[in-house]
């Protein structure tokens, strides 16, 4: 299927191609004709499986063939979304695939002064991308009126409740209006998300983009087995090891990634930790850092690893196992992407092995085992 085929509107296939987009992903083939319908939408997908794009497009179609009739410039999609990168990431996606619609829209975010965002409100916008608690300040001091709003997208819900930002949520739904499209998004859904989904959407279609189950193939993947108490040692021989530029080290939970990045520092190996506890400000500075190989480690945990696209990233560790064995696939997928190599080593505890046998029962495939690494 072509994005043709999906009915987009000429000034937008005409972007998409220059881009050098042709077939709509998975999500995107399911879930634009459900917009461009007019219906509410309940999406569950990860990053990366291109999901912006699945509301972007229609959501731009609509506005631009609006605006033959609506000539005023009011905000009328909203994207609410919770960290400054991915807020950062999806107005680039915005300014690309509105290129020749005439359409105008604007990022807001935390941690910097507000004047320019300010000053490009004033001018008018039509589409609005925001993290919760900049838009919540800039609507209480006048500057944004959400009463013409026709779309609004809530995207990365579970991480939005990760970050404790379900209260400024709250207080920002019963400032939109009551008859607008509303598009939800997230990777998973705990019970705290579906009550939500269901107090927003109005009978949404729902569309659910299955996890890759097999790795991509150019990852050399291998498994160390490790007492628990160990693991920051045979960490630190690896990173003596190997020399490797970049390294993204998966830790299951904030505490535990704060303490492996002031373990490896102390070592004098250059490491920030990056989750939802740290500062809009914190995580684009460790991001931004990494991206440009000032730091040489970066420890995350699962959600707030979202939206970490490192160009040639050549490792990977799991520190600690996924409780989700999918989510082994999507952490080790950082690496080996647009044909390059990657390699995946696994650390295993005693107590995990029942996570690594889900592992391996859904990729199919035992992990290589290495030798028992003898450390000084």
């Amino acid at each position: 299927m072509t994005f043709k085929e999906l009915s987009i509107i000429e000034p937008v296939l005409k972007a998409l191609s220059e881009k050098g987009y042709q077939n709509p992903t998975p999500i995107q083939q399911d879930a634009i004709p459900v917009v461009l319908n007019n219906k509410d939408l309940l999406g569950l997908a990860q990053t990366g499986t291109g999901k912006t794009a699945a509301f972007a497009i229609p959501i731009i179609q609509h506005l631009y063939q609006e605006k033959k009739v609506i000539r005023k410039r009011e905000i009328k999609a909203l994207v609410l979304t919770p960290t400054r990168e991915l807020a950062i990431q999806i107005s680039d996606c915005f300014k690309d695939y509105a290129k020749y619609t005439g359409l105008r829209h604007c990022v807001i975010f935390g941690g910097v002064k507000q004047k320019a965002q300010t000053d490009e409100l004033q001018r008018g916008v039509d589409i609005l991308i925001a993290t919760p608690g900049r838009l919540l300040d800039l609507m209480n001091q006048g500057f944004i009126n959400l009463k013409t709003l026709r779309h609004f997208v809530l995207d990365e819900a579970d991480r939005m409740l990760d970050m404790g930002f379900i209260h400024d949520i709250k207080r920002i739904l019963p400032k939109l209006p009551k008859e607008k499209q509303t598009l939800f998004f997230s990777a998973t859904m705990p019970d705290t998300i579906v009550d939500l989904s269901r107090s927003m959407l109005n009978k949404p279609e729902r569309v659910e983009v299955t996890p890759v189950s097999t790795p991509v193939e150019t990852i050399k993947q291998y498994l160390y087995y490790v007492e628990k108490q160990e693991k920051k040692d045979l960490l630190l021989h690896l990173l003596s090891k190997e020399k490797k530029q970049s390294v993204l080290v998966f830790s299951r939970t904030k505490h535990g990634a704060d303490k492996i990045a002031r373990i490896l520092c102390k070592a004098g190996i250059g490491s920030e930790a990056i989750h939802g506890n740290k500062s809009q400000g914190a995580r684009q500075r460790a991001l931004t850092n990494f991206k440009s190989h000032k730091t040489r480690v970066l420890i995350a945990t699962d959600i707030a690893a979202r939206g970490i696209d490192i160009n040639q990233l050549e490792l990977v560790i799991n520190y600690d196992l996924p409780d989700v064995p999918e989510t082994y696939i999507h952490r080790i997928g950082r690496t080996g992407r647009a044909g390059n190599s990657g390699t995946a080593l696994t650390f295993c505890a005693q107590d995990e092995r029942p996570l690594l046998r889900d592992i391996q029962r859904l990729t199919g495939k035992a992990l290589f085992a290495m030798p028992k690494v003898a450390m000084q």
